[in-house]
């Protein structure tokens, strides 16, 4: 990897070949040329070239890319190349559909540890763990040397929470709570917003359907011309 500072959109790609790469892998392809990346990515060649070019030459002209090589080179470059424990916060529904995600295994990430603060809920299986006392959060995570954390509270709860995950040694948060965290410049957040995909979805949804209407009004006022 170069020095050069990757961009955030970039790495997001990067997971998106990660998973096409990892499902042609599961059906047995052993090359695949950027337009075929294109065509099961929705993401253009060029830009995936451009992509791999932060990090160095990739393929052969004429041969395409190798699959199992270039998994490789792609989870190495996210870290994904040994297993990466995670810590959940939040026993709930959510915290439930996570734990029984199918696909972190697939790329190496793994739920170490849940907590909660509901004594009613603390020391309950939940999936193949127990949920834990997120007061010992710190005390658990010195055996477990977790860099990750998923926040699945509610959001009067979110940033304290965040703040013990910090003093744990977490310097890496996904956050499903609505409300914006404050942490330290070392710690990246990324937020997770369903009522915010939801509203920009809404918004593309119905402008799209009134200019796909209007084409056919103005087309059906030309065909009875």
């Amino acid at each position: 990897m170069t020095g050069t500072r990757v961009p955030t959109p970039t790495l997001e790609r990067l997971a998106i070949y990660l998973r096409v790469l990892l499902d042609a892998q599961e059906a047995g392809i052993q090359t695949l040329s950027s337009q075929e990346i294109e065509e099961h990515s929705g993401i253009s060649a060029a830009q995936f070239r451009k992509d791999l070019s932060y990090f160095g030459e990739f393929g052969k002209p004429g041969v395409g890319y190798s699959v199992p090589d270039l998994i490789q080179c792609i989870e190495r470059i996210l870290h994904l190349d040994e297993e990466q424990p995670v810590l959940l916060v939040g026993a709930g529904n959510l915290g439930a559909a996570l734990v029984n995600y199918p696909n972190f295994k697939a790329h190496r990430l793994r739920i170490a540890a849940v907590f909660d603060n509901n004594y009613v809920k603390i020391g309950r299986p939940f999936g193949d763990l127990v949920i834990e006392d997120i007061a010992r959060v710190k005390e658990v995570n010195a055996k477990i040397g977790a860099r990750l954390a998923i926040i699945a509270v509610p959001a009067h709860a979110a940033q304290e929470v965040a703040d013990m995950l910090v003093e744990a040694g977490i310097t890496g948060i996904l956050n499903f709570a609505p409300t914006v965290l404050r942490v330290p410049p070392h710690v990246h957040v990324r937020n997770v917003s369903i009522l915010q995909e939801l509203a920009v979805l809404s918004y593309h949804a119905v402008e799209q359907s009134v200019a796909y209407a209007d084409g056919q009004a103005t087309r059906g006022g030309k065909d009875g011309v």
